[in-house]
């Protein structure tokens, strides 16, 4: 038996007849199991309870400690193990006992802690997880939550599905003193929370919380459709319209109505922008924090005279404000409002961002292109790590995108003066009364 390095690691291979196990020379009981299908390598230890039952307890994946410290983390276990405790069994026992609820619980904690990963590496944000949370108290819970993650099944998962599709998890929810949030269920709902939870069940498995297969597997859902409403441009004219009309009253709304269409930026990514991540020299934005983390972002000449004319005298913290100036305002509602209020009732930021996108494309601009733009993850090897567009390139794209939907829009105004307006409009709503006037 030879004694486990990081050599001997790299050599490690399934042997394609049944699992392989290869025991160090210096540490008995410490060592490594090949699985036999999968090739999934991990560190273990091989034991006797004080009952004289035989037990092994896998630790970590290979790679996600060295040699060494697996080694010491296998002392460690098998220290306690000699003053009488079984970590497997311990083990066993948790899964008999925890639930689904628990499970979930578990993984907001991490999620909380910054230890649950995006697709893109990196830990989930404060808003994502503020949605999972409701999609685990609102759907998750009330239909599995009780059920013991041992005892699980697709046939569970496929009636939480067909609850939420049906709406029996809708509701309204207080989430603040004065703040609910109205869950409505349905087809799309269903879809996307039996995804999350897939996910939080693959989270689970490669800490080793649960070992059955992932019971989303095989579950009837709604096929997630791919979204293609754009404006035209009498539409965004019909919108640009109802912004010089309402601008004095939701100055801060509107504003970021126009700027998202101007860039075709995200609306957490509007909602939340400071001054510092403004570079008109270059004619870009930085931004520090987006869904794909730091993004650098061309600024088209219509939307950088925009934020000139946005631009206090103080150039200090959010371009949007709440009326404390603690935090970006909040402006979903009256973002709602507006576009309700202009006869779009189908259309909100993300729409304003895909006519940006199809705009790009329809003025002969390459999908990588459209993707800087926009600030899409770099897809592909290709992609990652060799395209470096110049600048010039994508400002000149970014100048002509803007350019065309400012002129769509009847964009001829400039908001220096509307910002410069007392508060009163900064925490007002688009009431019924004002959209019983603009629908006649």
């Amino acid at each position: 038996m030879p004694k486990i390095t990081k050599r001997i690691v790299d050599q490690l291979k399934p042997s394609g007849a049944s699992d392989q196990f290869v025991w160090d020379s210096e540490l008995r009981g410490f060592g490594i199991r090949v699985k036999r299908k999968t090739g999934a390598a991990s560190y273990l230890i091989n034991y006797r309870t004080p009952e004289g039952r035989q037990r092994r307890l896998a630790f970590a994946k290979i790679g996600t400690l060295t040699p060494e410290e697996a080694r010491r983390k296998a002392i460690r276990h098998l220290a306690d193990i000699a003053n009488g405790v079984d970590p497997s069994g311990e083990r066993h026992l948790a899964r008999a006992t925890m639930t689904v609820g628990d499970l979930c619980d578990r993984y907001m904690e991490a999620a909380d802690s910054g230890l649950v990963m995006t697709r893109f590496g990196r830990p989930k944000r404060a808003s994502t997880i503020l949605i999972d949370r409701g999609r685990v108290a609102r759907h998750i819970k009330p239909c599995i939550g009780q059920i013991a993650i041992t005892k699980l099944t697709r046939a569970d998962v496929q009636r939480m599905v067909d609850r939420i599709t049906q709406g029996k998890t809708a509701g309204a929810f207080k989430t603040k003193p004065r703040g609910k949030a109205v869950v409505t269920g349905g087809a799309g709902t269903a879809a996307r929370v039996v995804e999350f939870f897939g996910g939080i069940w693959t989270w689970a498995g490669r800490r080793g919380l649960v070992s059955a297969p992932n019971p989303v597997r095989g579950v009837e859902r709604a096929a997630r459709g791919t979204r293609d409403r754009i404006l035209s441009d009498a539409e965004l004219a019909r919108l640009g319209g109802t912004l010089d009309e309402m601008q004095v009253r939701y100055p801060h709304a509107t504003a970021v109505i126009r700027l998202i269409a101007m860039t075709g930026m995200r609306y957490d990514e509007a909602q939340g922008l400071q001054w510092c991540e403004i570079d008109l020299a270059r004619r870009c934005l930085v931004l520090k924090e987006t869904k794909t983390g730091r993004s650098t972002r061309p600024l088209g000449d219509s939307a950088a005279e925009f934020l000139v004319a946005l631009r206090p005298h103080n150039e200090r913290g959010w371009v949007f404000p709440n009326a404390k100036g603690t935090r970006p305002a909040d402006l979903e509602r009256q973002i709602a409002g507006l576009f309700n209020a202009a006869g779009l009732p189908d259309a909100r930021s993300q729409t304003l961002r895909r006519t940006f996108a199809s705009t790009a494309a329809a003025e002969g601009y390459s999908d990588a292109v459209v993707g800087e733009l926009i600030g899409h993850a770099r897809r592909g090897v290709t992609a990652v790590h060799y395209i470096r567009l110049p600048e010039r390139i994508l400002v000149t794209a970014a100048n002509s995108v803007s350019a065309r939907v400012a002129a769509a829009m009847k964009d001829q105004h400039t908001a220096v003066d509307v910002l410069a307006l007392p508060e009163q409009g900064h925490g007002a709503l688009v009431t019924p009364q004002f959209l019983e006037r603009a629908a006649a």
